[in-house]
Protein backbone atom coordinates (compact mmCIF):
# COMPACT_ATOMS: atom_id res chain seq x y z
CA UNK A 1 0.00 0.00 0.00
CA UNK A 2 1.17 3.47 -0.97
CA UNK A 3 2.37 5.10 2.13
CA UNK A 4 1.70 2.81 4.63
CA UNK A 5 4.29 2.24 6.89
CA UNK A 6 7.00 -0.04 6.29
CA UNK A 7 7.18 -3.50 9.01
CA UNK A 8 10.32 -5.02 10.26
CA UNK A 9 10.33 -9.02 9.54
CA UNK A 10 11.76 -11.37 11.65
CA UNK A 11 13.77 -13.50 8.71
CA UNK A 12 16.96 -15.03 8.68
CA UNK A 13 18.49 -12.55 6.96
CA UNK A 14 17.19 -9.65 9.04
CA UNK A 15 18.74 -11.16 11.60
CA UNK A 16 21.91 -12.18 10.32
CA UNK A 17 22.18 -8.46 9.32
CA UNK A 18 21.58 -7.27 13.05
CA UNK A 19 25.41 -9.12 13.90
CA UNK A 20 27.24 -8.14 10.93
CA UNK A 21 26.14 -4.76 9.50
CA UNK A 22 26.40 -1.83 11.39
CA UNK A 23 24.12 1.00 11.00
CA UNK A 24 24.23 3.71 8.55
CA UNK A 25 26.47 6.65 9.98
CA UNK A 26 23.07 8.96 8.85
CA UNK A 27 20.85 6.57 10.69
CA UNK A 28 19.38 7.44 13.98
CA UNK A 29 21.85 4.94 15.84
CA UNK A 30 24.30 6.52 14.06
CA UNK A 31 24.03 10.14 14.99
CA UNK A 32 22.84 9.30 18.32
CA UNK A 33 26.72 7.21 18.52
CA UNK A 34 28.36 10.40 16.79
CA UNK A 35 26.74 12.87 19.16
CA UNK A 36 27.65 10.65 22.51
CA UNK A 37 31.49 10.62 20.98
CA UNK A 38 31.74 13.84 20.30
CA UNK A 39 30.14 15.61 23.61
CA UNK A 40 28.64 13.33 25.64
CA UNK A 41 27.20 16.06 28.71
CA UNK A 42 25.60 17.95 25.31
CA UNK A 43 23.69 14.99 24.35
CA UNK A 44 22.45 14.28 27.56
CA UNK A 45 21.65 18.06 28.29
CA UNK A 46 19.52 17.89 25.07
CA UNK A 47 17.76 14.54 25.35
CA UNK A 48 17.14 14.19 29.60
CA UNK A 49 13.96 16.61 29.95
CA UNK A 50 14.44 19.07 32.44
CA UNK A 51 11.14 18.41 34.36
CA UNK A 52 10.88 15.49 36.08
CA UNK A 53 7.58 13.43 35.08
CA UNK A 54 5.62 11.35 37.96
CA UNK A 55 6.53 7.96 38.04
CA UNK A 56 2.98 6.86 37.68
CA UNK A 57 3.36 8.66 34.44
CA UNK A 58 6.82 6.89 33.41
CA UNK A 59 5.28 3.74 34.33
CA UNK A 60 2.27 4.06 31.91
CA UNK A 61 5.27 3.82 29.50
CA UNK A 62 6.28 0.42 30.67
CA UNK A 63 3.05 -1.85 31.57
CA UNK A 64 3.17 -4.21 29.02
CA UNK A 65 4.34 -7.65 29.83
CA UNK A 66 4.15 -9.06 26.26
CA UNK A 67 7.25 -10.28 24.23
CA UNK A 68 6.93 -8.62 21.27
CA UNK A 69 5.59 -10.91 18.07
CA UNK A 70 6.67 -8.36 15.90
CA UNK A 71 10.28 -7.10 15.75
CA UNK A 72 10.98 -3.45 15.24
CA UNK A 73 13.46 -1.46 13.24
CA UNK A 74 16.70 -0.44 15.21
CA UNK A 75 15.83 3.48 14.76
CA UNK A 76 12.04 2.82 15.63
CA UNK A 77 13.42 1.69 18.73
CA UNK A 78 16.08 3.90 19.19
CA UNK A 79 13.53 7.00 18.36
CA UNK A 80 11.11 4.69 21.38
CA UNK A 81 14.58 4.97 23.99
CA UNK A 82 15.16 8.87 23.72
CA UNK A 83 11.21 9.74 24.03
CA UNK A 84 10.06 7.28 26.61
CA UNK A 85 13.59 6.62 28.72
CA UNK A 86 16.44 9.11 27.94
CA UNK A 87 14.26 11.78 28.64
CA UNK A 88 13.23 10.73 32.31
CA UNK A 89 16.39 9.35 33.02
CA UNK A 90 18.31 11.23 35.74
CA UNK A 91 21.35 13.52 34.96
CA UNK A 92 23.82 12.15 37.16
CA UNK A 93 26.83 13.59 35.17
CA UNK A 94 25.33 17.13 35.39
CA UNK A 95 27.27 19.72 37.48
CA UNK A 96 24.41 20.80 39.63
CA UNK A 97 23.29 16.85 40.32
CA UNK A 98 25.83 17.62 44.01
CA UNK A 99 22.52 14.82 45.98
CA UNK A 100 24.35 11.17 45.16
CA UNK A 101 27.31 9.49 44.91
CA UNK A 102 27.34 9.13 40.69
CA UNK A 103 29.44 11.70 38.58
CA UNK A 104 30.55 12.55 35.70
CA UNK A 105 32.71 9.89 33.47
CA UNK A 106 35.93 10.94 31.34
CA UNK A 107 35.38 10.90 27.82
CA UNK A 108 37.68 8.28 27.38
CA UNK A 109 35.44 5.82 29.00
CA UNK A 110 32.51 5.54 26.73
CA UNK A 111 34.53 3.83 23.55
CA UNK A 112 36.48 1.65 26.16
CA UNK A 113 32.93 0.43 27.25
CA UNK A 114 32.17 -0.02 23.84
CA UNK A 115 35.07 -2.27 23.01
CA UNK A 116 34.84 -3.76 26.71
CA UNK A 117 31.09 -5.04 25.67
CA UNK A 118 32.04 -6.30 22.40
CA UNK A 119 34.82 -8.00 23.79
CA UNK A 120 31.51 -9.69 25.53
CA UNK A 121 34.74 -11.83 28.10
CA UNK A 122 33.14 -13.77 31.31
CA UNK A 123 35.61 -13.40 34.30
CA UNK A 124 34.52 -16.96 35.77
CA UNK A 125 37.29 -18.54 33.61
CA UNK A 126 40.89 -18.17 31.35
CA UNK A 127 38.75 -19.70 28.61
CA UNK A 128 36.49 -17.07 28.24
CA UNK A 129 38.78 -14.14 29.49
CA UNK A 130 42.30 -14.73 28.83
CA UNK A 131 44.05 -12.00 28.81
CA UNK A 132 41.04 -9.96 31.41
CA UNK A 133 42.49 -12.19 33.67
CA UNK A 134 46.36 -11.31 34.25
CA UNK A 135 44.38 -7.80 33.60
CA UNK A 136 42.03 -7.73 36.68
CA UNK A 137 44.67 -9.65 38.34
CA UNK A 138 46.81 -6.91 38.09
CA UNK A 139 44.52 -4.14 39.10
CA UNK A 140 43.72 -6.01 42.16
CA UNK A 141 47.90 -5.93 42.78
CA UNK A 142 47.35 -2.26 42.41
CA UNK A 143 44.39 -1.61 44.23
CA UNK A 144 45.88 -4.12 47.17
CA UNK A 145 49.16 -1.93 47.15
CA UNK A 146 47.53 1.46 47.54
CA UNK A 147 46.07 0.28 50.71
CA UNK A 148 48.67 -1.59 52.11
CA UNK A 149 51.49 -0.98 50.34
CA UNK A 150 53.42 -3.99 50.02
CA UNK A 151 57.29 -4.30 48.61
CA UNK A 152 57.80 -5.50 44.90
CA UNK A 153 58.53 -9.24 46.15
CA UNK A 154 54.85 -9.48 47.80
CA UNK A 155 53.27 -8.91 44.56
CA UNK A 156 55.97 -10.70 42.23
CA UNK A 157 55.33 -13.39 44.36
CA UNK A 158 51.43 -13.52 45.31
CA UNK A 159 49.44 -11.98 42.48
CA UNK A 160 49.35 -13.79 39.57
CA UNK A 161 49.51 -17.00 41.99
CA UNK A 162 46.72 -19.87 40.66
CA UNK A 163 46.40 -21.13 44.84
CA UNK A 164 45.57 -17.47 45.98
CA UNK A 165 44.20 -14.26 45.53
CA UNK A 166 44.60 -10.12 46.24
CA UNK A 167 41.01 -9.75 46.39
CA UNK A 168 38.02 -10.24 44.34
CA UNK A 169 36.25 -8.15 41.56
CA UNK A 170 32.61 -7.43 42.05
CA UNK A 171 29.35 -5.74 41.09
CA UNK A 172 29.54 -3.21 43.73
CA UNK A 173 30.03 -2.22 47.84
CA UNK A 174 27.31 -4.93 48.90
CA UNK A 175 28.90 -7.67 46.90
CA UNK A 176 32.59 -7.03 48.02
CA UNK A 177 31.27 -6.46 51.94
CA UNK A 178 29.46 -9.83 51.80
CA UNK A 179 32.40 -11.14 50.07
CA UNK A 180 34.40 -9.88 52.54
CA UNK A 181 32.34 -11.41 56.19
CA UNK A 182 32.00 -14.63 54.07
CA UNK A 183 35.69 -15.32 53.90
CA UNK A 184 35.58 -13.73 57.70
CA UNK A 185 33.24 -16.64 58.45
CA UNK A 186 34.46 -19.74 56.65
CA UNK A 187 37.97 -19.01 58.10
CA UNK A 188 36.47 -18.35 61.76
CA UNK A 189 34.45 -21.60 61.55
CA UNK A 190 36.90 -23.52 59.35
CA UNK A 191 37.03 -27.62 59.39
CA UNK A 192 38.69 -28.81 62.53
CA UNK A 193 39.13 -32.54 63.63
CA UNK A 194 35.80 -34.24 62.28
CA UNK A 195 33.93 -31.00 61.52
CA UNK A 196 34.38 -30.17 57.81
CA UNK A 197 33.66 -26.83 58.38
CA UNK A 198 30.67 -24.05 58.07
CA UNK A 199 30.78 -24.22 53.97
CA UNK A 200 30.10 -27.91 53.67
CA UNK A 201 27.84 -28.24 57.44
CA UNK A 202 25.94 -25.21 57.42
CA UNK A 203 25.99 -22.58 60.54
CA UNK A 204 24.29 -24.88 63.21
CA UNK A 205 26.93 -27.68 63.14
CA UNK A 206 29.58 -25.10 63.33
CA UNK A 207 28.55 -23.42 65.83
CA UNK A 208 27.57 -26.50 67.52
CA UNK A 209 30.81 -27.53 66.69
CA UNK A 210 32.64 -24.46 67.98
CA UNK A 211 30.19 -23.83 70.95
CA UNK A 212 29.46 -20.47 70.73
CA UNK A 213 25.80 -19.19 71.35
CA UNK A 214 26.19 -17.15 68.23
CA UNK A 215 27.82 -14.58 66.19
CA UNK A 216 28.12 -10.74 66.38
CA UNK A 217 29.17 -8.37 63.47
CA UNK A 218 30.15 -4.85 65.05
CA UNK A 219 29.72 -1.89 62.96
CA UNK A 220 28.75 1.86 63.79
CA UNK A 221 25.47 3.51 63.41
CA UNK A 222 26.56 4.78 60.73
CA UNK A 223 27.20 1.61 59.12
CA UNK A 224 25.54 0.40 55.61
CA UNK A 225 22.41 -1.64 54.91
CA UNK A 226 24.91 -4.31 52.89
CA UNK A 227 26.34 -5.42 56.04
CA UNK A 228 22.46 -6.39 57.48
CA UNK A 229 22.21 -8.35 53.75
CA UNK A 230 25.44 -10.03 54.22
CA UNK A 231 24.58 -10.96 57.30
CA UNK A 232 21.19 -12.50 56.10
CA UNK A 233 22.51 -14.63 53.64
CA UNK A 234 25.43 -15.98 55.58
CA UNK A 235 23.01 -17.61 58.03
CA UNK A 236 24.08 -15.22 61.29
CA UNK A 237 20.45 -13.46 61.09
CA UNK A 238 20.27 -9.27 60.65
CA UNK A 239 20.38 -8.90 64.65
CA UNK A 240 23.73 -9.95 64.95
CA UNK A 241 24.54 -6.73 63.22
CA UNK A 242 25.16 -4.59 66.31
CA UNK A 243 25.76 -0.89 65.93
CA UNK A 244 27.53 1.15 68.09
CA UNK A 245 27.03 4.55 68.72
CA UNK A 246 28.65 7.42 67.21
CA UNK A 247 30.71 10.47 68.45
CA UNK A 248 29.60 13.86 67.91
CA UNK A 249 31.69 13.29 65.08
CA UNK A 250 29.93 10.52 63.43
CA UNK A 251 32.33 8.18 64.08
CA UNK A 252 32.36 5.23 66.23
CA UNK A 253 33.12 5.26 70.01
CA UNK A 254 35.35 2.87 70.76
CA UNK A 255 34.97 2.55 74.13
CA UNK A 256 31.48 1.76 73.69
CA UNK A 257 32.56 -0.94 70.86
CA UNK A 258 35.19 -2.32 73.81
CA UNK A 259 32.39 -2.67 75.97
CA UNK A 260 30.17 -4.43 74.01
CA UNK A 261 32.80 -7.05 73.29
CA UNK A 262 33.33 -7.60 76.65
CA UNK A 263 29.41 -8.17 77.23
CA UNK A 264 29.78 -10.67 73.96
CA UNK A 265 31.96 -12.66 75.01
CA UNK A 266 30.27 -12.73 78.96
CA UNK A 267 27.62 -14.42 76.68
CA UNK A 268 29.75 -16.87 74.81
CA UNK A 269 28.74 -14.82 71.75
CA UNK A 270 31.71 -14.50 69.19
CA UNK A 271 32.59 -11.44 67.80
CA UNK A 272 33.30 -12.30 63.71
CA UNK A 273 33.97 -8.98 62.70
CA UNK A 274 34.70 -5.63 63.74
CA UNK A 275 33.80 -2.96 60.49
CA UNK A 276 35.30 -0.07 60.71
CA UNK A 277 33.89 3.00 57.96
CA UNK A 278 36.12 4.74 55.87
CA UNK A 279 33.51 7.66 54.02
CA UNK A 280 29.84 6.91 55.87
CA UNK A 281 27.48 7.65 53.33
CA UNK A 282 25.40 9.85 55.02
CA UNK A 283 28.29 11.95 56.06
CA UNK A 284 31.40 10.79 54.49
CA UNK A 285 33.25 10.62 58.15
CA UNK A 286 35.87 8.35 58.89
CA UNK A 287 36.26 5.47 61.80
CA UNK A 288 39.13 5.65 63.93
CA UNK A 289 40.69 2.65 62.34
CA UNK A 290 43.97 2.28 63.91
CA UNK A 291 42.18 2.34 67.56
CA UNK A 292 39.29 0.03 66.31
CA UNK A 293 42.31 -2.53 64.41
CA UNK A 294 43.89 -3.01 68.26
CA UNK A 295 40.22 -3.92 69.37
CA UNK A 296 39.79 -6.56 66.66
CA UNK A 297 43.17 -7.80 67.43
CA UNK A 298 42.11 -8.37 71.50
CA UNK A 299 39.32 -10.18 70.56
CA UNK A 300 41.02 -11.86 68.10
CA UNK A 301 38.50 -10.89 65.12
CA UNK A 302 38.21 -9.89 61.41
CA UNK A 303 38.93 -6.49 60.94
CA UNK A 304 37.44 -5.03 57.76
CA UNK A 305 36.90 -1.27 56.55
CA UNK A 306 34.22 -0.60 54.59
CA UNK A 307 36.09 2.23 52.00
CA UNK A 308 33.18 2.04 49.54
CA UNK A 309 33.27 5.53 49.15
CA UNK A 310 36.02 6.91 50.90
CA UNK A 311 38.65 4.23 49.58
CA UNK A 312 40.03 6.37 46.42
CA UNK A 313 41.17 9.27 48.77
CA UNK A 314 44.55 6.74 49.30
CA UNK A 315 45.55 7.92 45.54
CA UNK A 316 46.12 11.41 47.40
CA UNK A 317 49.17 12.02 49.20
CA UNK A 318 47.91 14.92 51.10
CA UNK A 319 44.49 13.50 52.44
CA UNK A 320 45.68 9.99 52.59
CA UNK A 321 46.62 10.13 56.48
CA UNK A 322 43.33 10.39 56.91
CA UNK A 323 42.33 6.64 56.68
CA UNK A 324 45.43 5.86 58.81
CA UNK A 325 45.02 2.47 60.42
CA UNK A 326 43.16 0.94 57.04
CA UNK A 327 46.55 -0.89 56.05
CA UNK A 328 45.47 -2.81 59.38
CA UNK A 329 42.60 -4.89 58.10
CA UNK A 330 42.06 -7.88 57.29
CA UNK A 331 39.94 -6.80 54.38
CA UNK A 332 38.84 -3.74 52.28
CA UNK A 333 35.91 -2.40 50.26
CA UNK A 334 36.16 -0.10 47.99
CA UNK A 335 33.64 0.99 44.67
CA UNK A 336 35.65 2.27 41.18
CA UNK A 337 32.79 3.43 40.54
CA UNK A 338 32.52 6.36 43.23
CA UNK A 339 35.56 8.37 43.40
CA UNK A 340 37.15 6.45 40.74
CA UNK A 341 35.17 7.68 38.03
CA UNK A 342 34.16 4.51 36.14
CA UNK A 343 30.59 3.58 35.25
CA UNK A 344 28.58 1.47 37.97
CA UNK A 345 29.00 -2.41 38.46
CA UNK A 346 33.10 -1.70 39.54
CA UNK A 347 33.77 -2.64 43.13
CA UNK A 348 35.78 -4.59 45.01
CA UNK A 349 37.52 -6.22 47.84
CA UNK A 350 40.89 -6.86 48.75
CA UNK A 351 42.75 -8.93 51.09
CA UNK A 352 45.36 -8.71 53.65
CA UNK A 353 46.85 -12.42 53.53
CA UNK A 354 46.54 -14.07 49.93
CA UNK A 355 45.55 -17.25 51.30
CA UNK A 356 42.57 -15.75 53.01
CA UNK A 357 40.21 -16.66 50.34
CA UNK A 358 40.99 -20.19 49.85
CA UNK A 359 38.18 -20.85 52.51
CA UNK A 360 35.51 -19.57 50.12
CA UNK A 361 37.37 -21.71 47.19
CA UNK A 362 34.61 -23.64 44.94
CA UNK A 363 35.70 -25.94 41.76
CA UNK A 364 33.93 -28.02 38.95
CA UNK A 365 35.15 -30.19 36.74
CA UNK A 366 34.08 -28.83 33.98
CA UNK A 367 34.82 -25.00 35.08
CA UNK A 368 37.34 -23.95 37.77
CA UNK A 369 39.57 -26.76 37.83
CA UNK A 370 41.86 -26.39 41.10
CA UNK A 371 45.55 -25.38 39.78
CA UNK A 372 43.36 -23.02 37.25
CA UNK A 373 43.87 -19.59 37.39
CA UNK A 374 40.03 -18.76 37.00
CA UNK A 375 39.08 -15.73 38.63
CA UNK A 376 35.27 -17.62 39.85
CA UNK A 377 37.12 -19.82 42.75
CA UNK A 378 37.10 -16.93 44.45
CA UNK A 379 33.99 -14.62 43.37
CA UNK A 380 30.55 -14.86 44.69
CA UNK A 381 29.15 -13.75 41.29
CA UNK A 382 29.89 -16.51 38.42
CA UNK A 383 29.61 -14.83 34.98
CA UNK A 384 31.02 -11.28 35.30
CA UNK A 385 31.97 -8.61 32.28
CA UNK A 386 35.51 -7.02 32.15
CA UNK A 387 34.86 -4.10 34.50
CA UNK A 388 38.24 -4.21 35.61
CA UNK A 389 39.42 -3.05 32.24
CA UNK A 390 38.20 0.22 32.93
CA UNK A 391 39.75 0.58 36.40
CA UNK A 392 42.84 -0.56 34.43
CA UNK A 393 42.31 2.52 32.12
CA UNK A 394 41.54 5.04 34.19
CA UNK A 395 44.50 4.13 36.79
CA UNK A 396 46.82 4.86 33.56
CA UNK A 397 45.22 7.35 31.51
CA UNK A 398 44.39 9.79 35.16
CA UNK A 399 46.91 8.52 37.04
CA UNK A 400 47.77 8.73 40.80
CA UNK A 401 48.72 12.43 40.43
CA UNK A 402 45.79 13.03 38.33
CA UNK A 403 43.30 11.68 40.93
CA UNK A 404 44.79 13.09 44.09
CA UNK A 405 44.26 16.74 41.75
CA UNK A 406 40.28 15.28 41.72
CA UNK A 407 40.23 14.18 45.46
CA UNK A 408 41.90 17.18 47.09
CA UNK A 409 39.41 19.62 44.58
CA UNK A 410 36.29 17.61 45.45
CA UNK A 411 37.43 18.12 49.53
CA UNK A 412 38.73 21.70 48.92
CA UNK A 413 34.79 22.26 46.97
CA UNK A 414 33.15 20.85 50.04
CA UNK A 415 35.04 22.99 52.54
CA UNK A 416 34.41 26.03 50.62
CA UNK A 417 30.56 24.82 50.08
CA UNK A 418 30.65 24.77 54.20
CA UNK A 419 31.97 28.07 54.88
CA UNK A 420 29.59 29.66 52.50
CA UNK A 421 26.54 27.70 54.25
CA UNK A 422 27.44 29.34 57.88
CA UNK A 423 28.17 32.45 56.77
CA UNK A 424 24.70 32.55 55.13
CA UNK A 425 22.23 33.66 58.31
CA UNK A 426 19.34 31.90 56.92
CA UNK A 427 21.45 28.06 56.54
CA UNK A 428 22.76 25.77 59.00
CA UNK A 429 25.61 23.68 59.04
CA UNK A 430 24.83 19.97 60.01
CA UNK A 431 28.10 17.98 59.77
CA UNK A 432 31.32 19.48 58.48
CA UNK A 433 32.75 18.19 55.68
CA UNK A 434 35.60 15.63 56.68
CA UNK A 435 35.55 14.46 53.07
CA UNK A 436 33.55 15.69 49.97
CA UNK A 437 29.96 15.31 51.47
CA UNK A 438 28.47 17.22 53.93
CA UNK A 439 24.85 18.10 55.45
CA UNK A 440 23.12 21.05 56.11
CA UNK A 441 19.27 22.67 56.23
CA UNK A 442 17.68 25.97 55.78
CA UNK A 443 17.23 27.35 59.10
CA UNK A 444 16.60 31.01 59.87
CA UNK A 445 18.33 32.77 61.47
CA UNK A 446 15.22 33.67 64.35
CA UNK A 447 14.60 30.16 64.43
CA UNK A 448 18.05 29.44 65.35
CA UNK A 449 18.77 31.93 68.11
CA UNK A 450 15.02 30.73 69.13
CA UNK A 451 16.37 26.73 69.09
CA UNK A 452 19.41 27.85 70.97
CA UNK A 453 17.19 28.69 74.43
CA UNK A 454 13.87 26.88 74.03
CA UNK A 455 12.70 23.93 75.97
CA UNK A 456 12.88 20.30 74.88
CA UNK A 457 9.33 20.42 73.57
CA UNK A 458 9.53 23.60 72.24
CA UNK A 459 12.46 22.46 70.61
CA UNK A 460 11.05 19.47 69.48
CA UNK A 461 7.97 20.94 67.72
CA UNK A 462 10.21 23.79 65.88
CA UNK A 463 12.42 20.95 64.55
CA UNK A 464 9.50 18.71 63.58
CA UNK A 465 8.51 21.96 61.18
CA UNK A 466 12.00 22.60 59.86
CA UNK A 467 11.81 18.97 58.58
CA UNK A 468 8.72 19.50 57.04
CA UNK A 469 10.12 22.71 55.17
CA UNK A 470 13.69 20.63 54.42
CA UNK A 471 11.44 17.95 52.51
CA UNK A 472 9.31 20.85 50.95
CA UNK A 473 12.76 22.62 49.45
CA UNK A 474 14.01 19.65 48.57
CA UNK A 475 11.08 17.95 46.11
CA UNK A 476 10.78 21.14 45.12
CA UNK A 477 14.37 22.13 43.56
CA UNK A 478 14.35 18.16 42.48
CA UNK A 479 11.10 18.74 40.28
CA UNK A 480 12.35 21.79 39.35
CA UNK A 481 15.41 20.23 37.56
CA UNK A 482 18.21 22.89 37.78
CA UNK A 483 19.96 21.08 40.65
CA UNK A 484 19.53 18.31 42.67
CA UNK A 485 20.71 17.59 46.36
CA UNK A 486 19.57 14.36 48.18
CA UNK A 487 18.01 14.46 51.91
CA UNK A 488 18.50 11.88 54.66
CA UNK A 489 17.81 11.86 58.67
CA UNK A 490 20.60 11.91 61.05
CA UNK A 491 20.81 12.19 64.60
CA UNK A 492 21.41 15.75 65.58
CA UNK A 493 23.67 16.18 69.01
CA UNK A 494 23.28 19.44 69.30
CA UNK A 495 19.43 18.57 69.63
CA UNK A 496 19.54 15.51 71.84
CA UNK A 497 20.39 12.64 69.34
CA UNK A 498 17.16 13.61 67.53
CA UNK A 499 16.75 12.40 64.31
CA UNK A 500 16.75 15.39 61.92
CA UNK A 501 15.74 15.91 58.09
CA UNK A 502 18.96 17.43 56.56
CA UNK A 503 20.27 17.86 52.91
CA UNK A 504 23.29 15.95 51.91
CA UNK A 505 25.28 16.73 49.39
CA UNK A 506 28.38 15.03 47.47
CA UNK A 507 30.81 17.28 45.72
CA UNK A 508 32.72 14.92 44.07
CA UNK A 509 32.13 15.59 40.18
CA UNK A 510 34.52 17.99 38.85
CA UNK A 511 32.86 19.97 36.72
CA UNK A 512 30.91 21.38 39.75
CA UNK A 513 31.72 24.95 40.20
CA UNK A 514 31.61 27.23 42.91
CA UNK A 515 29.01 29.59 41.21
CA UNK A 516 26.56 26.02 40.74
CA UNK A 517 26.85 25.65 44.65
CA UNK A 518 25.64 29.37 45.65
CA UNK A 519 23.12 28.93 43.13
CA UNK A 520 21.90 26.03 45.06
CA UNK A 521 21.90 27.96 47.80
CA UNK A 522 19.55 30.59 46.48
CA UNK A 523 17.62 28.69 44.83
CA UNK A 524 17.19 26.71 48.23
CA UNK A 525 16.56 30.12 49.80
CA UNK A 526 13.71 31.39 47.30
CA UNK A 527 12.10 28.13 47.09
CA UNK A 528 11.74 28.05 51.53
CA UNK A 529 9.85 31.50 50.99
CA UNK A 530 7.17 29.74 48.46
CA UNK A 531 6.35 27.68 51.55
CA UNK A 532 3.19 29.31 52.69
CA UNK A 533 2.65 27.14 55.38
CA UNK A 534 5.80 25.72 57.12
CA UNK A 535 7.95 29.08 57.16
CA UNK A 536 5.19 31.66 58.92
CA UNK A 537 4.75 28.18 61.37
CA UNK A 538 8.30 28.45 62.24
CA UNK A 539 8.66 32.47 62.14
CA UNK A 540 5.23 32.70 64.45
CA UNK A 541 6.66 30.18 66.78
CA UNK A 542 10.22 31.91 67.55
CA UNK A 543 8.82 35.03 67.65
CA UNK A 544 5.91 34.81 70.02
CA UNK A 545 7.88 33.07 72.76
Amino acid sequence: MTGSKRKAQATQESLHRIFTIPEAPNSTLGRIEKEISENLAGFLGNHIAAKEQLLSEIEKDFDCSKIPEQPTFVSDHMHHLLDKLVSQSVHTSSPSFIGHMTSALPYFILPLSKLMVGLNQNLVKIETSKAFTPLERQVLGMLHRLVYQNDDNFYDTWMHSANHSLGAFCSGGTVANITALWVARNNLLGPDGTFKGVAREGIFQALKHYQYEGLAILVSSRGHYSLKKSADILGLGQDSVIAISTDEHNKIDCQKLKEKCQALAAKNIRVLSIVGVAGTTETGNIDPLTEMAKIAQQYDCHFHVDAAWGGATLLSEKYRPLLQGIELADSVTIDAHKQMYVPMGAGLVVFKNPASVASIEHHAEYILRKGSKDLGSHTLEGSRPGMAMLVYASLHVISRPGYELLINQSIDKANYFADIIEQHPDFELITKPELCLLTYRYNPKVVQTFLTQADDDAQDLANSILDKLTKFIQKRQRENGKSFVSRTRIEVQKYRGRKTLVFRVVLANPLTSREILEDVLIEQNELAKESHTFLPKLISLSTSR
